[in-house]
């Protein structure tokens, strides 16, 4: 007998095990009394309508035990093995270096900021003391920029590998088994800690190394081909095969390779602002119901539309969540957003961003490249300007964003360092604010109650992928243009997101792999 099944089930049904166990015994015509156990397998919120899970699940009867589905990766000792340097210890380097010890390769990663634990003192002086450690923040250090936004694993990019694979290693590492369950699995940025630091001591038991506060400056190259890793410290790193995954905040990494004829190339990419609601607005907009009840997670939502031939939309949505100052250096403020596992904030935001062309950037530089570089740092400076002082963010009533006035006043925010009252419609690039406010009408007649006095924009989330893409071959996914270079995950502009940029790191060693195997 097949035991899985497909069921649908209410709220407060889904947590009764005695309303479950009988709901299977109906439809497999068994007897409650022999049924074992059951688990699901599967579960998702469908709340079109009413509000309804979706549930897979199987059962088992007396006497009988669930087959185990963990995996047991086989991790190699790879002491002795060839090495493979990988620049960046984010989602893509440190599922790179997972990988290479699958295939019995040595990774040495390398990585410009600071372990997790001292990482985590850095991120409190951006809170508390608004000081920002231009090497170590909420985009540098151990576990990049995901460590600290949130842990959402919900990916659209199922044609570049296996998301199953990448989040079973999350599962193996420390996960917990809603990931492998979930529609829209989520980890927390209070779990994401633990799970680094386990796969940083299985890359060293294992025989590989993790160098951190260690940043490159430049490539040693002969005959178009890598031949060292040359650091600020004066360390020199002696590979022929580098995987460069630095994420997209490490702008420093495209000057070096444009002074060393890299080929680059400019790309789209998106820009906005967060928005910031009460969470039980979000809720109940969501779940139809004035209160969501003790059965039912954070409401989210995902919000997309068309405006002017441009994609407008909703980019890390944080339920029951904060926003945080995400810049990395000084002199410019750039938010974003985050949650920890149970979501428990009063606030509900998300990233509202505008996709933006290169012809809508193309003036912001003499080099047609780096244009939607300097564009980003142009916004982020304008908004620090607006600031007024340290990293108070400049904020605005979502109503009055649209209707073009000045907000009195500002409700109460999760973003630590302060808000301050600014008028974000008057100073914001005309080629998005006008955007955004068309895309906010369209929005509150999906959402009814979206666009509210309740609701503020908080400015600018500028850091939702790179503006240029180093150009790599599709079949080898090496650099065209640099042998032994491997750009990969978010700052080469092949990925976005914990799961794409994993997957991302995954493929290019298997590459590599199967070319020293040849």
């Amino acid at each position: 007998m097949d035991k899985k099944a497909d069921f649908i089930f209410l709220p407060e049904q889904i947590f009764n095990r005695e309303f479950v166990l009988t709901a299977i015994a109906a439809k497999f015509k068994v007897s409650v009394q022999d049924i074992e156990d059951y688990r699901i397998l599967r579960r998702s919120i469908d709340a079109r309508k009413s509000v309804k899970f979706n549930i897979r699940l199987e059962f088992i009867l007396k006497g009988e035990l669930f087959t185990d589905e963990k995996i047991n990766f086989d991790f190699k000792n790879v002491q002795n093995s060839s090495e493979v340097i990988i620049v960046g210890a984010g989602p893509t380097g440190y599922f790179a270096a997972l990988t290479c010890l699958q295939k019995g390769l040595k990774p040495i990663v390398i990585e410009r900021g600071k372990p997790i634990n001292e990482r985590k003192h850095d991120i409190a002086l951006i809170n508390r003391e608004q000081v920002i450690n231009p090497e170590s923040n909420y985009a540098f250090g151990e576990g990049g920029a995901g460590t600290y936004s949130d842990g959402k694993l919900y990916t659209r990019s199922k044609k570049r590998g296996d998301n199953l694979e990448v989040l079973q290693l999350l599962n193996y590492f420390g996960a917990s088994n809603d990931i492998l369950i979930d529609a829209h699995p989520h980890i927390g940025t209070d779990k994401l800690p633990s799970i680094m630091k386990n796969i940083r001591t299985k890359i060293i038991n294992c025989g590989g190394e993790v160098h951190f506060n260690t940043k490159i400056i430049d490539f040693g190259i002969e005959n178009n081909s890598v031949k060292s890793l040359i650091c600020e410290d004066g360390k020199e790193f002696i590979t022929n095969n580098v995987i460069l995954a630095t994420g997209h905040s490490a702008r420093d990494i495209y000057g070096i390779l444009y002074e060393r004829n890299v080929k680059l190339q400019e790309k789209g990419f998106a820009m906005g602002i967060r928005v910031e609601h009460p969470q039980a607005l979000i809720d109940s907009i969501q779940y139809k119901r004035k209160e969501r009840g003790e059965y039912l997670p954070a409401a989210t939502y995902n919000l997309v539309t068309q405006v002017e031939n441009r994609g407008v939309y909703s980019f890390c949505m944080c339920p029951g969540g904060t926003i945080v100052s995400a810049a990395t250096d000084a002199k410019q403020i750039v938010v974003n957003g985050m949650s920890n596992s149970i979501r428990n904030s009063p606030f509900a935001n998300s990233g509202i961003v505008v996709e933006l062309q290169p012809e809508d950037f193309a003036n912001y530089s003499e080099n047609k490249i780096l244009s939607g570089l300097e564009f980003q740092k142009t916004l982020e400076q304008m908004t620090y300007q607006n600031s007024a002082s340290g990293l108070r963010a400049p904020a605005q009533r979502l109503n009055d964003f649209i209707k073009g006035r000045i907000s009195i006043g500002l409700p109460e925010s999760s973003y630590y360092p302060g808000l301050i009252n600014s008028p974000l419609h008057f100073w914001l690039p005309d080629i998005i604010s006008s955007k955004l406010r068309m895309a906010f009408k369209e929005f509150d007649k999906r959402m009814k109650g979206f666009v509210t006095d309740e609701a503020i924009v908080v400015g600018v989330e500028s850091r939702t992928s790179s503006p240029i893409q180093i150009v790599r071959d599709k079949a080898t996914l090496e650099s065209v243009s640099l042998k032994g270079l491997y750009p990969c995950g978010e700052g080469a502009g092949y990925a976005g997101g914990i799961v794409s940029s994993a997957i991302d790191g995954v493929q290019v060693v298997k590459s590599i792999s199967a070319k020293l195997n040849n």
